[in-house]
């Protein structure tokens, strides 16, 4: 199995599982007198990995990988310095200070408010412009040709049914079929499955059917 990691922002297949921090620093050409870290979200603290440390790089959380330096990122055009090439919705709210009750979005996506499940890469050309806005209260999504009323940025398989039908019945008879359109320019088509969790998009549509199992 191919495990692709991160480090300093470029993208490198890991030859193994389990890597020191020797082996990574070879790997993407960093001096091995210079400090790694792994970069991870809060609450924990990033770790610094020894040149003779073992990391598992198949564990979740464990690809993204800097060298400390300071990078620069605008919220609404002020700007605030940051020390690693990575970082998240939450980070990026607590730097800036901003409102809980205000969107966040890059300055390049403004139809796509970031989530705080985004991990934001410093180091690639324009992603280091936020903009933060007051969230839109109307909001809708059309399910079944019905328009529903829907403001938060994710939507889950499960609520979609509940839309559509009021409620979701549990019993292993019943089995949902969700496809949907006009969604997120990253993917505005596709179909969702059990545990499924998609962002959502201003007047984007869902098709909902409920069939019993023979």
């Amino acid at each position: 199995m191919s495990l692709q990691i991160f480090i300093n922002g470029k993208k490198f297949e890991a030859p193994d599982q389990y890597l020191t921090g020797h082996d990574l620093k070879a790997l993407a050409g960093i001096p091995f007198e210079t400090e790694l870290y792994l970069s991870l979200r809060r609450p924990y603290e990033d770790e610094l990995i020894g040149d003779d440390e073992h990391v598992d790089i198949s564990r979740p959380e464990t690809e993204y990988f800097y060298t400390r330096k300071l990078y620069r990122f605008f919220i609404n055009e002020i700007g605030f310095d940051w020390n690693k090439p990575y970082i998240t919705t939450e980070e990026i709210r607590s730097a800036g200070r901003v409102d809980p009750e205000l969107d966040l979005y890059l300055a390049q996506l403004l139809d796509q408010p970031l989530t705080n499940k985004d991990r934001i890469d410093l180091t690639q050309s324009g992603k280091g412009q936020f903009i933060s806005k007051k969230r839109g209260m109307d909001q809708a999504v059309i399910v079944n040709g019905r328009s529903k009323p829907w403001n938060d940025d994710l939507i889950a398989f499960d609520q979609v049914i509940i839309l559509a039908f009021g409620k979701m019945d549990q019993s292993m008879t019943r089995a949902y079929t969700v496809t949907y359109s006009r969604g997120a320019e990253s993917k505005p088509d596709g179909i969702m499955i059990k545990g499924n969790e998609i962002r959502v998009k201003d007047k984007m549509i869902f098709n909902v059917t409920a069939t019993d199992k023979s």
